[in-house]
């Protein structure tokens, strides 16, 4: 007769391969994503019986680029200033002198990245897509209206996150953000060349360079199709962006008022709404969270308007 008993507590255990300075993070060797400056690793908070995400920099990697490391230790400052439902929480940081390295504990999306999870689930409502849309606005406004203003300079949907099971989106990856004084206005070429505002080239920009990135993040979304992906080099995108010529994946969206709420974002600086307005657009208009105003438009697979 099978044994009815399980595995011993020693093999069903998860095993830390290292433990924050207070013994209340434990780091597993998952690696849940890596980026030209940091890794993330699954962690579990022993406190609150959580999963989250362990951030670890190998700072003397950047000897001789103290800019990199200045930023890097900025990200972790402006992230332990922000509190919003749409930004990556900040729980943690610490540097290990020993090692060299600079770690900070986050919130834990756990099912990734914006750009996995639309490329995984294909079939998605227009519905779902303004959902989406609405909480990366909120967490801009909440940005940019933050005193100091924050510019993301990064926003692209591998750095938007999202839990799947309830719908929740957030916004994470500020180690190109910027705060920035009364005049709004940063000066710095920052970001990924893609989803980059053209006046982000010019050195003179204020954050309406993240409505730009968010329009793309939009188009991104519709098509699937990451923007400007038919030029093969960044000054072919830098030409086509400052000529003022839209990506060609712009062509494959067929649904007027999807389209236009695009271009919205993608006017001159100074004819760009800011989040709070684009909020208000009739783009999100019987959308509601409990979904009993939705109407049977919103529905509409984005299959059908973006092939």
């Amino acid at each position: 007769m099978p044994s009815m008993v399980g595995p011993s507590d020693k093999e069903t255990e998860e095993q830390f391969v290292e433990v924050d300075p207070s013994g209340r993070y434990g780091r597993y060797k998952d690696l849940l994503g890596s980026g030209a400056t940091k890794k993330v690793y699954r962690a579990f908070d022993q406190e609150d019986g959580i999963e989250v995400a362990w951030n670890q920099v190998n700072y003397r990697t950047f000897d001789n680029e103290p800019a990199v490391v200045d930023r890097l230790f900025t990200e972790v400052r402006l992230l332990g200033s922000l509190r919003h439902e749409n930004i990556i929480s900040f729980y943690h940081s610490w540097t290990n002198s020993e090692k060299g390295t600079l770690n900070f504990i986050t919130e834990v999306c756990m099912s990734g990245n914006l750009r996995q999870y639309r490329k995984k689930h294909r079939q998605v409502s227009i519905k779902a897509l303004k959902k989406w849309a609405r909480q990366i606005l909120k967490g801009l406004e909440y940005l940019h209206n933050h005193d100091p203003c924050i510019i993301h300079r990064d926003l692209n949907c591998s750095n938007v996150f999202i839990n799947g099971n309830i719908g929740q989106v957030k916004i994470g990856d500020l180690g190109l953000a910027a705060a920035v004084g009364k005049s709004h206005v940063a000066h710095s070429i920052m970001g990924t060349p893609e989803y980059m505002a053209p006046e982000l080239y010019e050195e003179e920009y204020t954050e309406m360079v993240d409505i730009w990135s968010f329009g793309l993040c939009v188009l991104e979304m519709v098509t699937n199709d990451i923007p400007y992906s038919e030029c093969n080099s960044i000054p072919m995108i830098y030409k086509k962006v400052s000529s003022g010529a839209h990506p060609d994946s712009m062509k494959k969206v067929r649904d007027p008022n999807v389209r236009a709420f695009i271009e919205r974002c993608l006017g001159t600086p100074r004819n760009r709404p800011s989040a709070t307005e684009l909020l208000q657009d009739p783009f999100f208009s019987g959308l509601d969270d409990d979904d009993t105003t939705t109407t049977s438009s919103n529905n509409t697979p984005l299959t059908a308007i973006d092939h």
